[in-house]
């Protein structure tokens, strides 16, 4: 490793040290609680708006990054996004603030509205509610991929394996397990570091 490589590892061991020690446990639960409470249709808008564009405890490549993961892994992608940014910011207690703040106002909601729905569920109005709902939650989710994909997107190739990620999972009905298995291995294989890019790391 040349001597800049080694400076900037230590900087951003530095710098990642720092991020842990500046965000408090209190913090952590808080938004997290807000993004609990507030994120209707689906949370992945409301994790990018509040911990990228809000707070900048992320950048677009780690929540990209983080987001994968939580995606590869059993479980739903709110929660264990919330593990690893809590994790990230204040270790294994960031982690459990995160978690129990991202499913209090859920838990505690859903549970009025499902004695709410067992009661009032067949009405008109509220078929037509949850519909607009429904369409509200699409049009959020399409709008965090187009501005991730611009980001996360750098050249032809992602699109290539985006798109076959879409027929493996849509077409050809593959799990989503296996077609990130197979779709990721492919991907690392083209993104590899070659040798000429080696070369001119140690210059």
């Amino acid at each position: 490793m040349s001597e800049t490589s080694a400076k900037l590892a230590g900087q951003q061991r530095v710098d990642a040290a720092s991020a842990q020690v500046a965000v408090s446990i209190g913090e952590i639960f808080l938004e997290f609680l807000i993004i609990g409470a507030t994120s209707f249709g689906g949370v992945v808008p409301y994790l990018r708006g509040s911990l990228v564009t809000k707070r900048h405890w992320v950048d677009d490549k780690e929540f990209v990054e983080m987001l994968s993961i939580s995606q590869s892994l059993p479980g739903l992608n709110a929660t264990n996004m919330a593990i690893l940014v809590g994790d990230k910011l204040h270790g294994a207690l960031g982690a459990i603030a995160a978690i129990i703040g991202i499913c209090l106002p859920g838990g505690v909601l859903m549970y009025v509205v499902g004695m709410f729905y067992r009661i009032h569920g067949d009405h008109d109005f509220v078929t037509a509610a949850l519909k607009g709902v429904a369409a509200a939650a699409v049009g959020l989710i399409l709008f965090t991929v187009m501005g991730l994909s611009k980001k996360s997107l750098a050249g032809k190739f992602d699109f290539v394996f985006m798109a076959l990620t879409v027929i493996a999972v849509n077409r050809l009905h593959q799990s989503v397990p296996r077609t990130l298995v197979l779709v990721g291995l492919l991907a690392i294989l083209f993104h590899r570091p070659r040798k000429k890019q080696k070369e001119n790391a140690t210059l």
